[in-house]
């Protein structure tokens, strides 16, 4: 299996603040990766320098071949076209109706008819479990059906790598293992790429091809489901059985 992206030695600073450092990590084509780690460990970063949203201070984010630093601004739409961003709070926007956000990344980028984006739209809310919705509002919408929403915004566009920002946060657990299957269905329907940063074990252990944990700017574990959960890591033990005993400093 190849890599669809590459982080090669990272390095990414915030004034003084170290947030990545010799961080490297491979994105598997057609497999589902989670990021895992403390909070503020750089996750989100991550998705941030996938998607050229972050510029690294050094090293490089290769994405389909391309060193995603050597883009010009004027390139960077064009590139992001190719990749769906669900953000962690779904990002609509609220003068919107829902059919109308989904839409968005199609009347921006496209030349689709009225017609077309219409169909493609109510298509994508209905691999969501959405169809019904489209003419609701954002305040109408659950926290679930605001995530799925997000989803859907994110895949309109039928990109070939979707980057997921800790889509079942805040939410129970039957909303979460509903979210978990829209994003493997989601995966299997677009035959692509999704990289998701998540806190929610369970939901990663249903999901994940492959886990990657970062800890203190860089990543310390990777590898399959299985494989991390039995790494001999003492870090990745401790996280993983969420215990205050061991070396990560509390």
């Amino acid at each position: 299996m190849k890599n669809i992206a590459t982080l090669e030695d990272v390095e990414l600073r915030f004034g003084d603040k170290i947030i990545l450092r010799n961080c490297s990590l491979d994105i598997r084509e057609g497999a589902i990766t989670c990021l895992i780690g403390l909070s503020g460990a750089g996750k989100s970063t991550i998705l941030r320098l996938l998607n050229g949203l972050q510029r690294p201070d050094k090293g490089r984010v290769v994405v389909r071949g391309v060193d995603v630093s050597t883009l010009r601004p004027r390139q960077l739409p064009e590139f992001r076209r190719q990749i769906g961003f669900a953000f962690q709070f779904a990002a609509l926007f609220d003068s919107l109706t829902v059919g109308e956000n989904v839409a968005m990344p199609l009347r921006e980028h496209t030349k689709m008819s009225k017609a077309e984006i219409a169909k493609l739209v109510h298509a994508t809310l209905e691999s969501v479990g959405l169809e019904q919705v489209g003419d609701r509002m954002p305040s109408e919408l659950s926290g679930g059906m605001l995530k799925r929403a997000g989803f859907a915004r994110a895949v309109v566009t039928n990109p070939d790598l979707v980057l997921y920002d800790e889509p079942t946060t805040g939410l129970d657990p039957i909303i979460t293992h509903v979210l978990t299957e829209t994003i493997v269905r989601l995966r299997r329907k677009l035959n692509g790429t999704a990289v998701v940063v998540s806190h929610d074990l369970e939901s990663i252990y249903a999901m994940a091809d492959y886990v990657a944990m970062i800890f203190e700017g860089a990543i310390i574990e990777y590898g399959t489901v299985e494989q991390v959960r039995g790494s001999a890591n003492p870090i990745v033990q401790q996280f993983l059985q969420g215990s205050e005993v061991g070396p990560i400093p509390l």
